[in-house]
């Protein structure tokens, strides 16, 4: 929902595929080369007595000569390192987790590409405190795009919460995912039924499916009927939401995506030059009018908080195709690669739980029955921390300010761009226990108050989202939709087997075997 899911438009393959059997799975990110010693206990922090006792450090790093530097930094990110490497790089180099570096695109979409990097789990959430950081037009980092993609309005997502704006629209998406809150999991069971029939179908007649184009289908219309209570197939839209929105969000994050190009054609295009907003104008006028005649109620509660409707249901657009679908594209093919790689244990462990819980309810799954899962929240979670949907997080220091790392203290000046890449903050070692392997015990029992470390909703999982920060409004929601992908999975199967490869941003996921549920 809004403010929630900064993710991947187009999921464009540029590894080959690997066989995913019920084993250890291998996470494709490298570590991150913190420096700590084993006698680290996993939940390690300071006392709030020795804060100001780190020893002030000045930021490392620079950013090189204009324009040259900027250009430098972005050939490393995109094509001479790749991003872990960019970031990994450094960190070695300086002995630091906080330095300064440029981030793209930088010239020319982007006017100062200059930020400070916050690359641990102690300096990371300065990002959410409203009190030290600004977040106005800083929702997809050093540039923003055109207005014209979006209406001629700044969406919420885009919104600082000191704007009055940025407080009624915020209450209208609280609206929207609550009016029709009962109808998710219904709407969620007949949506993704249908997604595995088509599955096991694809999977008889070709020996393997396609999970990443189902899904995304099954995505579009579950969110259109839960809380539009439209089909989009019964409308003019038909079955082309998911293409649409892929192109339309391609538009928008083109500048900080690599699409597996060859350089001399992909940077002129994606990351020297926007591209031009007309080109998508006819198709985001298709999703508008879909969302206009299907959000009537949504709309007259716009009116009601002093919105338009028209802004309103850009809002609405965008909260459903940008943040919710977008957010499961992302995490719906990682969830199912990190259960399929943990093995037939696992998978078993699951099962009995999710049948167990669902039979004490009647047979039905209902709030009551989720919670009587424990592991398969834990295992949610997990793929939170391991593999966030949400990488990259901007802020601007709303004063001088004072940001410490484990090891040391900087002094950061007003107005200067922090940002933080969010998977070395959810695996620092210093505060979770074997940070690269996927645990899906993690959060059980004692370890639940770990989530306070696992950051993918623009806020620590502890906390609300409220009118004053810019945590998702959604957030809960989008835990929600998680687990029911996990119930759904374990009500129809025993185990299951994928291929994983990578793509532009997230997994591609090939389901190879499919064994039906024998209990």
């Amino acid at each position: 929902m809004a403010s929630c899911l900064t993710v991947s438009p187009l999921l464009v393959q540029l590894q080959s595929s690997s066989k995913i059997r019920p084993c250890k799975w291998n996470r494709s990110f490298s570590t991150p080369p913190f420096t700590t010693k084993a006698s680290v206990s996993p939940t390690t922090s300071l006392p709030a007595s020795e804060a100001g006792k780190l020893p002030m450090r000045e930021i490392p790093g620079d950013y090189g000569l204009p324009f040259i530097g900027p250009i430098n930094d972005r050939n490393d990110y995109f094509y001479n390192q790749g991003t872990e490497l960019f970031f990994n790089s450094r960190v070695q180099k300086y002995n630091s987790t906080v330095f300064r570096a440029n981030m793209p695109p930088g010239p020319f979409i982007s006017s100062n590409s200059k930020v400070i990097l916050l690359l641990d789990a102690k300096s990371f959430p300065v990002l959410f405190d409203m009190t030290k950081v600004v977040k106005r037009d800083l929702f997809t980092g050093t540039y923003m795009p055109s207005t014209e993609l979006t209406g001629g309005y700044r969406i919420l997502s885009y919104l600082d919460p000191s704007e009055p704006a940025h407080e009624q629209l915020k209450r209208l998406i609280f609206f929207l995912v609550k009016y029709r809150s009962s109808h998710v999991i219904p709407e969620f069971h007949s949506t993704y039924t249908t997604l595995f029939q088509t599955l096991e179908k694809e999977l008889a007649d070709k020996g393997k499916a396609d999970f990443g184009n189902a899904n995304d289908q099954a995505a579009f219309n579950f969110l259109a009927r839960a809380f539009f209570d439209t089909n989009p197939s019964d409308t003019n839209l038909g079955s082309d939401g998911p293409s649409i929105i892929q192109k339309w969000v391609l538009f928008q994050l083109s500048p900080i995506l690599t699409l597996g190009l060859p350089k001399l054609v992909e940077d002129p295009i994606l990351h020297t030059f926007s591209l031009p907003p007309f080109l998508v104008q006819k198709d985001y006028q298709r999703l508008y009018e879909f969302f206009y005649n299907s959000s009537g109620s949504v709309l007259d509660e716009a009116v009601r908080l002093g919105i338009s409707k028209e802004e309103a249901c850009h809002n609405v657009l965008f909260a459903t195709c940008f943040n919710s679908f977008g957010g499961m594209k992302i995490l719906f093919p990682s969830t199912v690669k990190w259960i399929a790689g943990a093995g037939v244990k696992l998978h078993a462990r699951l099962a009995e739980e999710v049948r167990g819980a669902v039979k004490a309810n009647g047979g039905k799954v209902t709030i009551a029955a989720l919670e009587m899962m424990p592991l398969v929240k834990s295992v949610v979670y997990e793929v939170f921390r391991i593999e966030p949907p949400v990488p990259l997080q901007y802020g601007r220091a709303k004063r001088d300010l004072v940001i410490e790392s484990h090891e040391n203290a900087f002094s950061v000046k007003e107005g200067e761009m922090l940002f933080g890449y969010q998977p070395f903050a959810t695996k620092d070692p210093k505060i979770f226990e074997n940070a690269e392997e996927f645990v899906p015990d993690r959060f059980l029992g004692e370890g639940e108050k770990l989530l306070k470390y696992v950051l993918w909703s623009n806020g620590p999982e502890t906390e609300k989202t409220t009118l004053e920060n810019k945590q998702c409004a959604g957030k809960d929601f989008v835990v929600l939709f998680s687990r029911l992908l996990v119930v759904e999975l374990f009500l129809r199967y025993d185990t299951f087997e994928v291929e994983a490869g990578k793509s532009a941003l997230g997994a591609s996921v090939t389901v190879i075997s499919l064994k039906k549920a024998s209990f």
